[in-house]
């Protein structure tokens, strides 16, 4: 058997290898912000998002696309069962409600004067508060 004596990358590590796995998707909904679901079977519902999933691209709102989980107890005083629990939803499929209307809308950015980043509302032009 021979004996490698360099590395074939050449004292490289390939960088890129894991790159698509660490990307994360860009939105302007954080968690506490009020949405309304535009397609599935939960649309035209609204709620308050629990959890946003950068990676999957997905969000967790409360009362919307519930599932049933078969969850065994872990401890003594646990009870095993069906639970029924919100799962994730597409982000594409969610918009953010505008403060003023109640009405679903796009974002725009804005920088304050005080050098803060504020969400600005397309529709009304009215600042959306972070609901974290």
């Amino acid at each position: 058997m021979r004996i490698l004596k360099q590395r074939k990358t050449a004292g490289q590590k390939s960088v890129l290898r894991h790159a698509r796995n660490a990307e994360r998707v860009t939105t302007s909904i954080t968690k506490g912000d009020t949405v309304r679901v535009l397609r599935g079977d939960d649309k035209g519902k609204e709620g308050k998002v629990i959890r946003v999933h950068l990676k999957k691209g997905r969000v967790t709102i409360e009362g919307i696309n519930i599932v049933k989980r078969h969850r065994r107890a872990r401890t003594a005083e646990e009870q095993s069962g069906i639970i029924e629990m919100p799962a994730p939803v597409a982000l594409s499929n969610v918009m953010l409600l505008d403060p003023k209307s109640g009405e679903p809308t796009r974002i725009r950015a804005r920088i304050d004067a005080d050098g803060t980043k504020e969400r600005i509302s397309a529709k009304s032009g009215q600042a959306i508060p972070r609901g974290r």
